[in-house]
């Protein structure tokens, strides 16, 4: 039998977890209202998540608050700040940029 016990794995060394994709569960429900609300909208739009893109940062700002997961600007996660979108899609920003 190998020293690494009896299923091979080394018994020494402690595991590191990946710095991004791995975060707390959220075991005391402190963002099931946001997490609700987001899943909702996903059942009531056909799973198209763009649509529901103001329940997922809802849900992911609760995270941060609530030391679920490390504080992160938004734009990292794929938001862009309220002054970037001045309520234009982003079809109507890049038509601008080619005709410009």
């Amino acid at each position: 039998m190998s020293a690494g016990g009896a299923f091979g794995g080394n018994r020494g060394l402690r595991p590191v977890p990946p710095e991004k994709g791995v975060f707390p569960l959220d075991h005391l429900h402190q963002c099931d209202l946001e997490k609700k609300d987001y899943l909702n909208c996903l059942k009531s739009s056909g799973h198209q998540s763009e649509k529901c893109r103001q329940f997922s940062k809802k849900y992911l700002e609760c995270r941060m608050e609530k030391n679920l997961m490390a504080r992160q600007d938004m734009s990292e996660l794929g938001f862009r700040k309220e002054t970037e979108t001045n309520g234009e899609t982003s079809e109507e920003k890049n038509s601008k940029r080619i005709e410009v």
